[in-house]
């Protein structure tokens, strides 16, 4: 493969993001919002929710995980071996995701086995779409700067649909569903699912699977997992991937629960009427109504508004920070600039403890602050990953790229549903009623507590592990060259 060849247009590059823009419209609604979703609008009880949430995690990451990675390494279709899997996932990732957030009318338990039944099938179907999807980077190109690019493509779409779920999906459910959340729910996830199933196919049509395996004898299943256990930097970022997500995952699910019921009501108000969003809003809804559009009005509700206008600052700032993402990585390397910001941002996650609740300004500059750092390391991770796949197949002459991306995405699956389950299992602990108004000084302080201590424990330990990555800057380049020499020099695998 020469350099040009290796080159990845706007449009392909493009293509590919909406891959991730599509999944990400569910993916950050599980994060977000399922634990708000089960005990909030379902009223599936808090301890209940923390259990389903993480034994559907555990199938995801032990089960559907690693046989899918297995039947992807070794898919052979006229289309490539990974692109073919979004295509066969599209319609059904859709249809789920929209089944998972429905609210029948059913007793206790006939909930319960409704979400325990809907949440795995769309667990299922995620796994077979994003696995081969995050793979699919590492056959698009074999350079390591076009992987880069790609990365900051790739997340650029994951922000815009972080974006467009944490500012917008309150609001949308509140006015699709007219007030009623459980309407709005159904509604706002049929609007995200046909977005998401064109966008899916969209990746599909612009993408080309580049980098072929050398012709070799095909690989067992043993000999796969034997070289994954030997790999360090892939047990390394095994770790790190699953310390990432449980952070996600339990500071996503309880940023509602605590701008609803930690932050005064009153505080963001006047915080919201200083910024000028609560005249701004009244602007746009006015207008709403002089076109008759009254339905369609920003709702009234000041923990709803203050957590959009966060999330929007937040959002905003982690583009900036993914915006030097690249520079600083070619630079320093990834490892090195993915420890370090992941090691500041959780320095301002922690300040987050120390703020009274009518502390809103400071709690909005520590928010923003987080964001940058944080935004930095966002599209390193699965470079990175990339980044061991070619490090194995030039330690061991064989390329096995979806099964160490499954085994990450098996690692990415144990901190959802980890850092899932804690949210709904502190809130549980602390002794959370969905039913009342207002929450007990003890559910209030654990709130605290886990948005802000007990989420920093997951990214200082993945600091410390980053200690343990021996991948740097001058290994990644070495790799990239001497690999390259090998697959010029080698006969290609049929496909």
């Amino acid at each position: 493969m020469n350099d040009r060849s290796q080159q990845l247009s706007l449009r392909e590059k493009i293509g590919y993001s909406l891959g991730d823009l599509a999944a990400n419209l569910i993916f950050q609604t599980l994060v977000t919002f399922l634990a708000f979703f089960y005990t909030d609008v379902f009223r599936i009880p808090a301890s209940v929710a923390a259990t389903l949430i993480f034994v559907v995690g555990m199938l995801g990451a032990f089960v559907f995980t690693p046989v899918i990675g297995i039947l992807a390494d070794r898919t052979r279709t006229r289309w490539g071996k990974f692109r073919p899997w979004i295509l066969w996932t599209a319609l059904p990732f859709g249809a789920l995701s929209l089944a998972a957030f429905n609210t029948p009318s059913l007793g206790e338990q006939g909930k319960i086995a409704y979400a325990f039944a809907t949440y795995t099938l769309l667990m299922l179907v995620y796994v077979a779409n994003n696995l081969p999807y995050s793979a699919l980077s590492g056959v698009l190109t074999g350079s390591m700067e076009q992987r880069n690019s790609l990365s900051a493509y790739r997340f650029l779409a994951v922000t815009f649909a972080q974006f467009i779920i944490q500012v917008l999906l309150l609001p949308l459910v509140l006015i699709l569903g007219n007030g009623d959340k459980a309407q709005g729910f159904r509604n706002t996830m049929a609007l995200f699912a046909a977005v998401g199933t064109l966008c899916f196919l969209i990746t599909f049509f612009t993408t080309r699977e580049r980098v072929l395996p050398i012709s070799e004898k095909r690989n067992s299943v043993r000999q796969d997992l034997t070289d994954l256990v030997r790999n360090k930097p892939w047990l390394v970022m095994l770790a790190l991937t699953i310390l990432v997500f449980i952070n996600l995952a339990m500071k996503g699910g309880m940023y509602i629960y605590y701008f609803k019921y930690y932050l005064d009501a009153n505080a963001l108000t006047q915080f919201l009427d200083h910024a000028g969003f609560n005249r701004f809003i009244a602007g746009i809804n006015s207008v709403l109504t002089g076109a008759g559009m009254s339905a369609l009005h920003w709702p009234q509700d000041a923990p709803t508004s203050a957590f959009s206008v966060f999330s929007a600052g937040g959002i905003l700032a982690m583009i900036v920070g993914i915006g030097f993402s690249k520079r600083l990585a070619d630079r320093y390397g990834k490892r090195n600039v993915f420890g370090g910001a992941l090691l500041i941002s959780t320095l301002f996650l922690l300040a987050f403890y120390v703020y009274p609740p009518d502390a809103i300004g400071w709690v909005f500059a520590s928010y923003l602050l987080h964001g940058f750092f944080y935004g930095i390391t966002i599209p390193l991770l699965w470079a990175m990953i990339a980044d061991v796949a070619d490090y194995s197949e030039w330690k061991n002459h064989r390329r096995a790229t979806a099964i160490i991306f499954s085994a990450m995405l098996c690692g990415l699956k144990i901190g959802l549903s980890v850092g899932g389950a804690l949210v709904a299992g502190i809130l549980a602990f602390y002794g959370y009623d969905a039913a009342l108004p207002q929450q007990s000084a003890a559910v209030t302080n654990g709130i605290r507590l886990a948005i802000s201590v007990y989420a920093s424990l997951p990214f200082l330990l993945g600091t410390a592990l980053l200690a343990l990555y021996e991948i740097d800057k001058a290994l990644e380049t070495r790799i990239e060259h001497e690999l390259g020499v090998r697959r010029h020099a080698a006969p290609l695998a049929t496909v």
